[in-house]
């Protein structure tokens, strides 16, 4: 038996409601900002990834890990040649370092690296 529904993540950011918008447009969900803190969710409701602003936030260094990454979210998609110039337009950035060929890396507006996946 689950304790929980689902779970929750928390990203640690400079700019909680620029980094909920970003993710709110690539995943479809709904967004709620207040002061320092923002989330998204599905309209179910059935999932929720909120963001923390952080004093001195420092970004992930993908991929030296001088600042580890800590988790990254993958986001499962249909084809990566079609979502790519969808997520670079909502303000992704795609870092030179690609390892590998089902996914791709990219780095969020705050820095936090997240891929693609072929589903």
């Amino acid at each position: 038996m689950a304790i929980a529904m689902y779970p929750g993540f928390v990203l640690d950011c400079p700019d909680p409601a620029r980094l909920a918008q970003f993710y709110g447009e690539l995943l479809g969900w709904k967004v709620e900002s207040r002061e320092g803190w923002a989330e998204i969710r599905p309209e179910d409701g059935s999932n929720c990834i909120s963001f923390q602003q952080v004093e001195n936030f420092k970004a992930p260094t993908w991929p030296t890990q001088d600042v580890p990454q800590q988790m990254h979210l993958d986001v499962m998609v249909r084809d990566l040649d079609e979502s790519e110039p969808e997520v670079l337009a909502i303000g992704a950035t795609k870092p030179d370092h690609q390892p590998g060929t089902s996914f791709r890396v990219f780095l969020d507006p705050a820095g936090h690296p997240f891929c693609l996946c072929i589903d």
